[in-house]
């Protein structure tokens, strides 16, 4: 891909408010190198606000600049659009696949088989020795580990892949420039520099925020073949990334905890939903093996192509099929945030009206209605969020 069609896709994807379904309906129009030479009121006729018209003529432009520099300032700094063959395979089968991907360090390892581990940040000493050792003998068995480079059960699996020598993957919520935490750039730099790679869907400038960490588990699934949950509470980020997994038809493990600890909650809970017990790494292997067969076979015999063939609510229509076939009693659970969802009409609600019907604080009602939205449940529009009629989810 050329400078002036990855800058057409920079502009489209960082304009405000510009979300995935109202993305894809764009590029299903046109492409995006030809989107951005559209006139204003071409723009105005596909829907878009006078505030993202104005971004992608004018106000993107430094902005652009800055990502494309970044790109020439080093062999090991990379920019993806999924029409990139380096695009991961698995990740441009999911719905809500990111429009670009910033990659720092080897490009290579995002095609590799990945297990995702992830849990708790304030977890157990046998959760962390369990993360460290299960990352340890899956990646001795030539798997990536991949994760969210965040405190506890996180940084624990990304060790311990680097002491098998191993490679693992870091997903962040916040540019690949700006590692968060901090105390955490030594082991970014040595992923890195073990053949590893930090992701990120945000510039690389971008500083971490809460919004982010929700939206860039779906990353770290959907990169993985499976998602290993150490130690999770009932209301963990963790099981947000097992339910994205299962919405992207990967398999889910656990590992069981006392129920006397309220930090395993989460993850007893999932295995009564009908996740995968996980005793040893074995267990892991033997359920993934012939998927990581597939996968390895795929990428040894041909180049991943995606399909920029949306439906009219944005999903690709393969993919819902692929996702619907799925059985596990898991998938079989009740609407995500009931609560929130049953406060969400045909007129806009914004989310500081959801907080005070809901008495849920803000954050929450963001973190939630986010997902939500992801899952294709609601849709934002102009003042708030609606229900996503055209989606009604099955």
């Amino acid at each position: 891909m050329n400078e002036e069609q990855l800058s057409a896709w920079l502009r489209l994807s960082f304009a405000p408010k510009l979300g995935g379904v109202a993305l894809s309906r764009l590029m299903s129009v046109d492409s995006p190198q030809n989107l951005v030479r559209y006139s204003v009121q071409q723009l105005q006729h596909l829907g878009l606000k006078d505030t993202q018209i104005q971004y992608i003529q004018q106000d993107s432009n430094r902005e652009v600049e800055s990502c494309l520099q970044w790109q020439a300032d080093s062999d090991e700094h990379h920019i993806l659009s999924p029409l990139e063959p380096d695009y991961p395979y698995l990740l441009s089968q999911m719905s809500s696949h990111p429009p670009v991907l910033f990659i720092k360090g080897n490009l290579a390892a995002l095609n590799t088989p990945q297990v995702a581990i992830v849990g708790s940040r304030h977890a157990s000493v046998d959760g962390l020795k369990a993360a460290k050792d299960f990352a340890f003998q899956l990646a001795q068995q030539g798997l990536t580990i991949t994760s969210g480079l965040a405190l506890g059960i996180d940084g624990h699996a990304h060790d311990g892949a680097l002491l098998a020598n191993g490679t693992t993957v870091a997903v962040l919520g916040s540019g690949v420039e700006q590692v968060y935490p901090a105390r955490h750039n030594g082991l970014a730099q040595r992923i890195m520099q073990n053949g590893g790679a930090l992701v990120s869907e945000l510039r690389p400038d971008a500083k971490p925020r809460a919004e982010h960490f929700p939206r860039r588990n779906r990353i770290i699934s959907g990169l993985s073949q499976g998602v290993l949950v150490v130690e999770a509470a009932e209301r963990s980020g963790s099981l947000i990334t097992a339910r994205y997994a299962i919405e992207q038809n990967r398999d889910v493990f656990a590992l069981p905890g006392s129920i006397y600890q309220s930090g395993f909650a989460g993850t007893n809970r999932l295995l009564q939903q009908g996740a995968y017990l996980a005793l040893n790494p074995q267990d892991i292997m033997d359920e993934l093996n012939p998927h990581v067969s597939s996968l390895q076979s795929h990428a040894q015999h041909s180049q991943p192509q995606l399909d920029l063939t949306y439906a009219a609510d944005g999903t690709q229509t393969a993919n819902k099929t692929q996702t619907e076939n799925k059985t596990s009693a898991f998938t079989r659970q009740a609407l995500p945030f009931p609560q929130l969802l049953a406060n969400v009409g045909n007129e806009a609600t914004p989310v500081d009206i959801l907080a005070e019907r809901t008495h849920i604080p803000v954050h929450e009602v963001m973190m939630q209605i986010l997902e939500l939205e992801l899952a294709g449940h609601v849709v934002s529009v102009p003042g708030g969020y609606v229900l996503n009629t055209g989606n009604k989810p099955k």
